[in-house]
């Protein structure tokens, strides 16, 4: 692959190439139509695919997926794509709604490299857009892997400025990573996919500030609705600017985007997607490492005076809600995903993070014994705990969610949370559909109302 340009303006509208270097759209269209390489990448989205489905499948009596379901077929048009919980409606539609429904339990995967989630943007653009044009699974797979690794690098080219102002990956790098799953089914041609990433980075949107509402979910949506829109109107023929991302006024440079040099370094040989993180509890996955911490150390609420957690600063403003009274606020609480460990609740199980739960007395008291921290010393995926006594005896623990996991252990991990939400029959067949050779046995399971 040739150089790739990373600076702001060192693109020019109508201009694609400079002193043989190649925009950051170039490249990732390149990508995208390429040749996948990588059994072990494959196998992490296929199981990806399989927890994106459990959560989307499990999400489809959340509210919001009433509200969508219905709204997109109070509107009607084309029945080409299923939609999660029944039906079927334009692959546009359908990609918004699966994408949001997928995202409404917050239990779906992370990629800590740029702090978004990558299967919920991108697999019901890949998803919507093969069974319009009749791509079997493992077509489907390979355009979301590309999408999914897409999204990631994306998200590191615009970085950790672009997250701690306020944009929410999932749904702005998310559209780019949609956009290109969407045009590679699409079988767009590499100045095709320019184009559409050109479109996408006018659409893109989704902000932090939707945490803990039927928002956050919705942004998920949104990005696969634009993959799907941009990818479909760039193989009709309709143009934009070719460096919509990476140009002077581009998405990069109004969005708070620093054009790390070093994001594409190894794409198409160094799989991002292979160090994706599956959540194991519900709620948000910056929390994940402190439960896991917490639970080494056995503590009972009766016994412990206080509780003090340290996490990364990023952490702070993503899920530090002191007091949430909503199910959706205790998602992203330490304090109370804390007392839930003390008081001895299961944080694995969606019907624990409810309303009537985030209010519970007992939690509620619960909560006003800890404190968190930053340290800036952690890495994102860390966590250290120190739990203090009412007999003055003081016990530490940490967690990284970093440690090595085989892919045969995080399936079976993945195939019990499955259990959990869906029931083992249902797991089971699941665990099948992502397996067969095409899409029909996953999306009769999608479609299956609860």
């Amino acid at each position: 692959m040739a150089d790739v340009a990373f600076a702001f303006g060192e693109s020019i509208y109508g201009q694609k190439k400079l002193g043989g270097t190649m925009s950051i759209e170039e490249a990732l269209a390149g990508f995208a139509i390429a040749p996948v390489t990588g059994a072990g990448a494959r196998e992490m989205m296929r199981l990806s695919l399989f927890d994106w489905a459990a959560c989307g499948i499990a999400g489809e009596a959340e509210p919001l997926a009433a509200i969508l379901r219905a709204k997109a077929l109070d509107e009607g048009g084309a029945g080409q794509a299923s939609l999660i919980g029944g039906g079927k409606g334009p692959m546009r539609a359908a990609a918004l709604v699966n994408g949001a429904v997928s995202h409404a339990l917050d239990y779906d995967d992370t990629h800590f490299a740029h702090i978004g989630h990558p299967s919920v943007a991108v697999i019901p653009a890949a998803l919507a857009m093969a069974e319009v044009k009749g791509a079997g699974l493992e077509d489907m797979i390979e355009a979301a892997l590309i999408g999914a690794e897409g999204s990631v690098r994306v998200g590191l080219w615009l970085g950790r400025d672009h997250y701690q102002i306020g944009f929410h990956q999932t749904a702005t790098a998310g559209a780019f990573g949609a956009t290109l799953a969407a045009g590679r089914i699409a079988g767009l041609s590499q100045a095709a996919m320019v184009q559409a990433l050109g479109l996408a980075a006018t659409r893109a949107s989704g902000l932090k500030s939707q945490f803990g509402t039927m928002g956050k979910p919705y942004n998920a949506g949104i990005a696969a609705e634009t993959g799907i829109e941009a990818a479909d109107l760039a193989g009709r023929g309709f143009t934009s600017s070719p460096v919509g991302l990476s140009g002077l006024q581009g998405f990069g440079q109004t969005h708070a985007g620093i054009a790390e040099e070093d994001a594409l370094e190894g794409l198409g040989a160094r799989w991002r997607m292979e160090s994706v993180s599956h959540k194991f509890h519900a709620c948000c996955h910056g929390l994940h490492a402190t439960i896991e911490a917490l639970r080494g150390l056995g503590p009972s609420g009766a016994d412990v005076e206080r509780v003090r957690i340290r996490t990364h600063p990023r952490w702070m403003t993503v899920c530090n809600q002191p007091a949430p009274d909503t199910g959706l606020g205790a998602k992203f609480s330490y304090a109370h995903v804390v007392a839930m460990v003390l008081a001895g609740v299961d944080t694995s199980a969606i019907a624990n993070f409810s309303d009537e739960m985030a209010r519970r007395p007992d939690l509620v008291a619960l909560r006003g014994l800890v404190t968190v921290e930053a340290d800036p010393r952690l890495s994102e995926m860390e966590a250290r705990v120190a739990v203090t006594s009412k007999d003055g005896g003081l016990r530490e623990g940490s967690y990284d969610l970093d440690a090595p996991m085989s892919l045969e252990v995080r399936g079976e991990k993945l195939r019990r949370k499955a259990e959990g939400l869906l029931g083992a029959a249902r797991a089971k067949a699941l665990w099948q559909a992502v397996r067969a050779p095409d899409l029909a046995p996953l999306t009769k399971l999608l479609q299956a109302t609860s």
